[in-house]
């Protein structure tokens, strides 16, 4: 047996580009960033930042264009994935992504927000997808407790 799943919060680094397909299948990508704070053997805070390369599909790639925007705090699970591919000189080039098979926006709701915060989620790409679920989430603190 074999497990491939991953869990992300972070801050999305740019707008998501939403392409559709020839068959009208939208797909999303964008950048997270997590960052790790820690204290060296110095006893100096040190910030670590990783980017991950979101992609999402079908209708969680239609609400990322609706809802999710550069800044935004999310929460996503989803499975690792790594392509290969020659660039324009012939040399093999590599690339890991998170495709998104949930993704719930966290943080405090603003303003100029709607009144609900959409929680979406779909099933792998061999089976349909579920309609997504509209929930609200709100964080008291910036702090995650892990």
């Amino acid at each position: 047996m074999s497990v491939n799943k991953v869990i992300l919060v972070g801050n999305v680094g740019n707008d998501p580009e939403v392409k559709y397909l020839d068959g009208g299948t939208a797909v999303a990508k964008f950048s997270l960033a997590t960052t790790e704070n820690y204290k060296n053997k110095a006893g100096e805070r040190v910030s670590q930042t990783e980017w991950h390369n979101v992609v999402a599909w079908r209708h969680l790639a239609e609400l990322t264009e609706k809802y999710i925007a550069k800044g935004k705090q999310l929460f996503i699970e989803g499975r690792i994935t790594t392509r290969s591919w020659e660039d324009k000189d012939g040399n093999k080039r590599y690339t890991t992504e998170i495709i998104a098979q949930s993704i719930q926006m966290l943080g405090r709701k603003s303003d100029d927000e709607n009144s609900t915060t959409p929680q979406a989620s779909s099933k792998p790409a061999s089976s349909a997808i579920d309609k997504p679920q509209v929930e609200e989430v709100e964080s008291e603190d910036d702090d995650l407790p892990f």
